[in-house]
């Protein structure tokens, strides 16, 4: 059921529609070096076989997992014997970004004098996993995940062609039979197709004439969605579910939760990742956040699944609906900056210790003023910094939940040391 041509592909309207510059540039005989980036079965592999046809050029395959220096080299003398009788090639490369540098360097004089035409797929976002070199040289085009209702018509499809297709035998199969097949392809064509070959040899298998949803059951199982746990839409989904608990959408967060449970990712993974977001988007504006995480990971510690990962949805529910401050977060990370761009200033002598007579003698913990000696358990006009940076400051509380209080008392705490005479450092004119 591979599409020949054009007008049998599937998807990618934004990029082949009969408007679009690249179908018009294809049907005139044009076709250039490309990376394709986009999920699996979404017909990156068929789309270079199709432009091969279209400029009838020769069609080679290097898999970048099964191939090495040999296949490469191996490629390039078809392509050069080609060019020689005046034919075109295409060098598919799949899964290009599992090259490494010096792999992908091999390639770039042989597009630079047309020795062939690059096409290249692949699933994860060719900015990082891709050589400068080689982006400079072709155009990436983004394959989009095949919606459902065209996963449905390419099942029809398959079902309809008496010649390329299965050859049912008088087994029918429902359209509502077919749409639940086309949600659980999630996208993937190939997939789909396959899911529907098993669902029709079960039927055979159990002499029915009908595909019904027990059938589709079985051949389903606990099959997961597409999902990688080092690839791009595993990183998608957890910046989805961190921006969800940020933006204060329960919702929102319980959906990427559920979403990234559905593909198979570790709960524990998701546990430490929700404890991170109650420090950097919650901090002090709600503590107890960061207890419930933790909370919630040490149960699926403990319990493991599914009671751990109902403490882990309670967590992020929590933390979505908790009022919101980066200010410790924010303050943490400019303190490290500034500290990585000054010189390493010394712990004033009043607050070292004094353990030796030695240390006394240079005036370790000389004029120390023990806090719990003052009104409030505080010595106003003191002073915890470098000489050098001790009127620099960091940490604003934000105006939200017991940050108020915080920001409150640290208001406080700075009308005592005004209206105080003490003055640890003078201030500089």
């Amino acid at each position: 059921m591979r599409p020949a041509t054009l007008e049998e592909y599937v998807g990618q309207q934004h990029l082949f529609g009969p408007e679009q510059p690249l179908r018009r540039s294809i049907e005139a005989g044009h076709v250039h070096s490309m990376i394709l980036w986009g999920p699996p079965g979404v017909g990156k592999t068929t789309l270079a076989m199709i432009l091969a046809s279209y400029v009838d050029a020769q069609f080679l395959s290097v898999s970048a997992v099964l191939s090495g220096v040999k296949e490469i080299r191996a490629a390039i003398d078809q392509a050069k014997d080609q060019l020689r009788m005046g034919r075109k090639t295409i060098l598919f490369v799949d899964e290009v970004h599992r090259f490494n540098k010096s792999q992908q360097d091999a390639f770039l004089p042989y597009i630079e004098d047309g020795t062939f035409i690059f096409i290249g797929a692949t699933t994860e976002n060719p900015s990082f996993e891709l050589n400068n070199a080689l982006l400079s040289r072709a155009r990436v085009y983004v394959l989009k995940t095949i919606d459902s209702s065209d996963i449905q018509s390419l099942l029809q499809a398959a079902l309809n062609d008496e010649r390329r297709g299965l050859g049912l035998d008088g087994i029918s199969v429902d359209d509502s039979v077919l749409q639940k097949m086309a949600a659980v392809a999630d996208g993937d064509a190939r997939r789909a197709l396959n899911l529907l070959e098993i669902c029709v040899e079960l039927a055979k298998s159990e002499s029915k004439d009908q595909v019904d949803e027990s059938i589709v059951g079985q051949a389903i199982g606990s099959e997961l969605r597409r999902f990688d746990k080092g690839g791009e839409a595993f990183y998608d989904q957890i910046s989805a579910l961190h921006k969800a608990v940020r933006g204060s959408s329960p919702d929102g967060a319980l959906y990427w939760f559920a979403r990234m449970l559905d593909g198979g990712c570790d709960p524990l993974y998701i546990a430490r990742r929700v404890v991170r977001m109650a420090s950097e988007d919650i901090g002090n504006a709600d503590p107890r956040a960061l207890q419930i995480a933790l909370n919630a990971w040490d149960v699926q510690t403990r319990l493991g699944s599914p009671e751990g990962e109902l403490a882990i949805a309670q967590a992020v529910a929590y933390m979505a609906a908790a009022p919101k401050s980066n200010a410790v977060y924010g303050a943490f990370n400019a303190i490290r900056r500034q500290i990585k761009e000054q010189a390493s200033y010394e712990v004033p002598l009043h607050l070292r210790n004094a353990p030796t007579k030695l240390m006394k003698q240079q005036g370790y913990g000389e004029e120390y003023r023990y806090a719990h000696d003052y009104p409030d358990a505080y010595a106003a006009g003191e002073n915890y910094l470098p000489e050098e940076i001790h009127q620099d400051h960091w940490y604003d509380p934000a105006p939200r939940g017991l940050e108020i209080k915080i920001g409150e008392k640290l208001k406080y705490l700075k009308g005592l040391d005004q209206a105080s005479q003490w003055r640890r450092y003078k201030r500089k004119s």
